[in-house]
C-alpha cells in the first residue's frame, strides 16, 4: 500500500462527527482572534526583536518584519480557505493528509512538534527571564539564583571570563509550562476566558509603548536604515550575516518566530461553534492586527536605543531596559511592561500548548501515535493525558534547553509547514474542485506559490545550522514513522 495514501475529506468530517469523542464546540470569532493575538504578541515581539536587531539587521529589523508579515499573509490566506474547508482539529496534519498523503501528514505533524512544543518551551524560558527583571526592578527583590533560572548548558561570567556560576535547571520555566497545562486540562472555554483577559493588558501596553516612545526616538539610531553587509560574532561565538539583504532576510526569519500562533487558531476548529465563519476571521484578523503594532513597535525600540545596547546591555530584557535608560520618567511603564510580559508569555503557552495537544490528539484518532493522546477526559471534554505528557516533554525542554536554539528550531520548523498548507490548498483545487469553501484563497495558483517562495527565502535566511536540525529532526520522525505509526495507521490497517 502506498506511502502516501490519502484520507478523503468526507471521511476527515466523518470522524470529527463522532459526537461521543468528539471535542466541545464552546469558541466564536471573538474568541479565536484572541487565541490568535495570544500566542503571536509574546516572546517574538519583546524578546526576539532586539535579537534580530543586534545579530542581523539593525534598524532596518522593520523590512524583516515585512518581509515575514508578507509570508505569513499569503499562507494565512491558505490556511483560511483549508481551516472552513475541513474544520477538523489537527491543523496542517489534517490539511496534508487528505492531499498529499499519510507519509507527508507524519512529516508535517513530527513538524509541528517543533511549532508548538518547542514554541512553548522557547517562551517559557522568556517567561523565566522576565520573572527576574520582576523580582529585582518591580519588588526590588533578589533574583532567584542563577543555577535554578538557566540550563545546564549554560554559565555565567564575570567580567574577565571566568566562569562564576553554572545553569542547572529552569524552573520558572517548568511551572509555568506544568500551570497552564492543568487549566488546559480543566476546560477550553476556561483557558480562552483566561486567555482573553491577559489579551487586553498585553495588547493596551504594546500601544502605550508606541505612543509613548515614538516622542524619544533618536534618528541617529535609524542612520543607516540598512547596515552594510558585515558578519556579527556573538557570544556564543557564533556568526550571523548582519545589514543588507541577507540580513534582513536572516532577521525575518528570526522574527518570523513572532507570528507564530496565528494558524494555532485552526487547530481550535473543532471546538469552534462556527468553524466555516469563524476560522478565516480568526486566521486573517489576528494577523492583521499584529502586523501593524510589531511594525509600529520595532520601529520605536530600534529608535530608542542604538544596536550596541541590544548586543550587551539589554539582551533578552531589552524593552524594559531601553525604557528605563532612554525614556527618563516612565520607570512605571518599564515596570508595567516586565508585568504584562509575564501574563503575555503565559498566554502564548497557553495557546502554544493548546494546538499541541489538538494536533496529537487527531494523529492519535488516526493511529499514528499512540491512543493515550486522544483520550478525552470524561468531565472536561479535553484532551487531558496528552497535555499531561506534553507538560513534561515541553517542561524538560524549557528547563534544560538554552533558549536561542530551540528559538530558531521552532521557526524553521514553522515555515517549513507553512509551506506545506499553502502546496495543500492547489492540491485541493485540483484533487477536488467541487467540495464546499467557506472562504476562498485569492489569485490561486499565483498566492500559494508566492507563500511557498516567501517563506522558503526566510528557511534560506536562517542559515545551514538550522537547516542541520531540521533535517536532524526529520529523521528522528522518519524513524517513528516506519518503527511504528506505518504499524498502527488506521487507513492503512483498518482492521486493527
Amino acid at each position: 500500500m502506498s506511502l502516501f495514501i490519502k484520507k478523503s475529506v468526507s471521511q476527515l468530517m466523518a470522524d470529527a462527527g463522532d459526537s461521543e469523542k468528539g471535542l466541545k464546540r464552546t469558541l466564536g470569532s471573538g474568541s479565536l482572534i484572541a487565541l490568535g493575538i495570544g500566542a503571536i504578541i509574546g516572546a517574538g515581539l519583546f524578546v526576539r526583536t532586539a535579537a534580530a536587531a543586534a545579530q542581523n539587521a539593525g534598524p532596518s529589523v522593520t523590512l524583516g518584519f515585512i518581509v515575514a508579515a508578507i509570508g505569513c499573509a499569503l499562507a494565512g490566506l491558505c490556511y483560511a480557505e483549508l481551516s472552513s474547508s475541513i474544520p477538523i482539529s489537527g491543523s496542517a496534519y489534517t490539511y496534508t493528509y487528505a492531499t498529499m498523503g499519510e507519509l507527508m501528514a507524519w512529516i508535517i505533524g513530527w513538524d509541528l512538534v517543533l511549532e508548538y512544543a518547542v514554541g512553548a518551551a522557547t517562551v517559557g524560558i522568556a517567561w523565566s527571564e522576565y520573572l527576574n527583571n520582576l523580582l529585582v526592578n518591580v519588588f526590588h527583590m533578589k533574583p532567584i539564583p542563577y543555577e535554578w533560572c538557566h540550563s545546564p548548558f549554560e554559565s555565567l561570567k564575570d567580567a574577565t571570563g571566568a566562569v562564576v556560576s553554572h545553569g542547572m535547571m529552569n524552573i520558572p520555566a517548568f511551572g509555568i509550562i506544568a500551570l497552564l497545562s492543568l487549566l488546559l486540562i480543566k476546560g477550553t472555554k476556561e483557558s480562552a476566558f483566561v486567555n482573553g483577559i491577559i489579551v487586553i493588558t498585553k495588547v493596551t501596553i504594546v500601544i502605550l509603548i508606541i505612543v509613548l516612545g515614538w516622542g524619544f526616538i533618536n534618528s541617529a539610531n535609524h542612520t543607516p536604515y540598512i547596515p552594510e553587509p558585515s558578519t556579527y560574532v556573538d557570544s556564543q561565538n557564533i556568526g550571523h550575516s548582519y545589514g543588507g539583504i541577507m540580513g534582513i532576510l536572516g532577521a525575518a526569519g528570526v522574527v518570523f518566530f513572532a507570528f507564530i500562533g496565528f494558524d494555532a487558531v485552526s487547530t481550535a476548529a473543532q471546538e469552534t461553534k462556527n468553524p466555516k465563519k469563524s476560522m478565516p476571521i480568526g486566521i486573517l484578523g489576528s494577523l492583521a492586527i499584529c502586523t501593524v503594532l510589531y511594525i509600529l513597535f520595532a520601529h520605536v525600540l530600534t529608535g530608542l536605543a542604538p544596536v550596541e545596547f541590544f548586543r550587551t546591555t539589554g539582551k533578552e530584557a531589552s524593552v524594559a531596559k531601553a525604557i528605563e535608560v532612554f525614556m527618563p520618567g516612565y520607570a512605571w511603564l518599564s515596570k508595567l511592561v516586565t508585568v504584562a510580559i509575564l501574563a503575555g508569555f503565559s498566554s502564548v503557552i497557553l495557546v502554544m500548548l493548546l494546538g499541541q495537544s489538538r494536533v496529537f490528539y487527531s494523529m492519535s484518532r488516526d493511529g499514528l501515535v499512540p491512543k493515550i493522546f486522544s483520550a478525552v477526559h470524561p468531565k472536561f471534554k479535553t484532551p487531558y493525558k496528552a497535555n499531561l505528557i506534553f507538560l513534561l516533554v515541553v517542561g524538560a525542554f524549557a528547563g534544560f534547553v538554552p533558549g536561542d536554539i530551540v528559538g530558531d528550531m521552532t521557526s524553521i520548523g514553522t515555515l517549513f509547514a507553512f509551506i506545506l498548507v499553502c502546496a495543500a490548498v492547489i492540491i485541493l483545487r485540483k484533487t477536488d474542485p467541487d467540495h464546499p469553501r467557506e472562504f476562498k484563497t485569492p489569485l490561486v495558483p499565483l498566492v500559494p506559490i508566492l507563500g511557498i517562495i516567501v517563506c522558503g527565502a526566510m528557511i534560506f535566511g536562517l542559515g545551514w545550522t538550522n537547516w542541520l536540525r531540521l533535517g536532524a529532526w526529520l529523521v528522528i520522525g522518519f524513524i517513528i514513522y516506519f518503527a511504528y505509526s506505518k504499524n498502527h495507521s488506521k487507513l492503512r490497517n483498518p482492521d486493527k
